[in-house]
């Protein structure tokens, strides 16, 4: 998708919210938080490399939840979250995918080890940071490397972890869905381990779905970072749906029942009463 197209895209879509333009911070500011954010980056580079090796499990996912709750306020975001964070596992988490800043605002949430795209790893610094945090890195176009990934996440979901996917397979335009593929989600049929869908999505000062984080065609890190930290009021929702079993479905109809789920949790109005903010 070039340049032209996503502006194009972005444009529709606020002309059809018949509103104006959502409210930005200054240059100033957007820089000092960009700033504050490129150095947060180091310091978790240092968790990772000088205190993990003498950390157990437990104190390792607090640190990636307290560091990835950071991270995010330093950019100018506050995280909001709704429905049950199921604990325990063993679980699998299928999300929507909008964005770099997915995999941070899911551990702000909660800590869970992720299954993404190899190509993260090589991205500078954060690819470090997210293997650190305990990624399980996929070849997507290598069949057989599909195969050895979805044997591993059935051996940790039958050790009782908490594993995520994004079902997608790469980020989407941040306004509707991408077909949801069915292999990782055969890890959960082999483990019989249930699978919670989880909604994203990123809202503006208006509470209008914003598309300042969204990570798509020619954008690059620095673009979304930029026109998160312009952002003012920006809001990322986290919100779980509840688990499921497959209940005798195929991997592929269970993938496109999840994707119905994750929509539907999306587009719900807020529920009554105070909702959990972090």
């Amino acid at each position: 998708m070039t340049k032209q197209v996503q502006t194009d895209l972005r444009g529709e879509g606020q002309a059809a919210a018949g509103r104006r333009k959502p409210s930005q911070v200054s240059r100033l500011r957007a820089s000092w938080r960009l700033a504050r954010a490129f150095l947060h980056l180091f310091h978790g580079l240092f968790i990772v490399v000088v205190r993990f090796p003498r950390l157990n499990e437990e104190a390792r996912a607090l640190h990636v939840q307290v560091w990835a709750r950071a991270l995010l306020r330093h950019l100018g975001l506050r995280v909001e979250v709704r429905g049950d964070v199921v604990s325990p596992g063993p679980l699998l988490l299928a999300s929507n995918h909008i964005s770099w800043l997915d995999i941070m605002s899911l551990h702000a949430a909660r800590y869970c080890r992720f299954v993404a795209k190899a190509d993260i790893q090589r991205w500078p610094l954060v690819g470090r940071l997210v293997a650190g945090a305990g990624t399980l890195f996929i070849q997507r176009e290598s069949r057989r490397d599909a195969m050895r990934v979805v044997q591993h996440m059935a051996e940790r979901l039958r050790a009782g972890e908490v594993l995520a996917v994004f079902p997608e397979g790469t980020t989407s335009d941040g306004q509707s869905l991408l077909p949801f593929h069915a292999n990782l989600l055969q890890a959960a049929i082999s483990a019989d381990a249930p699978v919670q869908p989880v909604a994203l999505d990123f809202l503006d000062s208006r509470g209008e779905r914003s598309l300042a984080p969204c990570y798509i065609g020619d954008d690059s890190l620095l673009d979304t970072a930029w026109r998160t930290a312009r952002s003012k009021g920006l809001v990322v929702r986290v919100t779980y749906g509840t688990p499921q079993t497959a209940q005798g479905r195929d991997r592929r109809a269970w993938a496109d029942a999840l994707r119905d789920e994750v929509i539907r949790l999306r587009d719900q109005p807020a529920p009554d009463g105070e909702q959990a903010v972090r």
